[in-house]
């Protein structure tokens, strides 16, 4: 439950982040949306990914593991279908970059919270 918690955090904060530094890309419209967003992606992240990453395993060998940004692509794309106030422009280079940054910036942000933790 607290590593379920904390992805919602981190993905609120990137969220967050990714919205005031990539404006034509990403829109949020307030903060509780971008919080609903969190809330969708971790719930997706929890469900829906690991069954995807079993049934592209195959393909994720065959690309050395850059195939699981296509995945956090698409987990980006489903959650704007699920929140209002959450758009992404709809063209797939965006999402593919924005999945990675957010990866990025997510294990950035997990560093330093699970740092302060211990």
């Amino acid at each position: 439950m607290r590593n379920f918690l904390l992805s919602i955090i981190v993905n609120w904060i990137s969220l967050l982040v990714l919205t005031y530094f990539l404006p034509n890309w990403i829109q949020v419209s307030d903060w509780r949306a971008a919080l609903m967003a969190a809330f969708v992606l971790a719930i997706l992240n929890a469900l829906v990914r690991p069954i995807l990453m079993i049934l592209s395993m195959p393909l994720n060998l065959l690309t050395l593991g850059l195939f699981t940004f296509v995945i956090n692509a698409l987990m980006l794309y489903l959650a704007q279908y699920f929140v209002s106030g959450f758009t992404i422009q709809n063209d797939f280079f965006v999402i593919f970059i924005l999945a990675i940054i957010m990866s990025v910036l997510n294990s950035i942000l997990l560093s330093i919270l699970k740092g302060k933790n211990n």
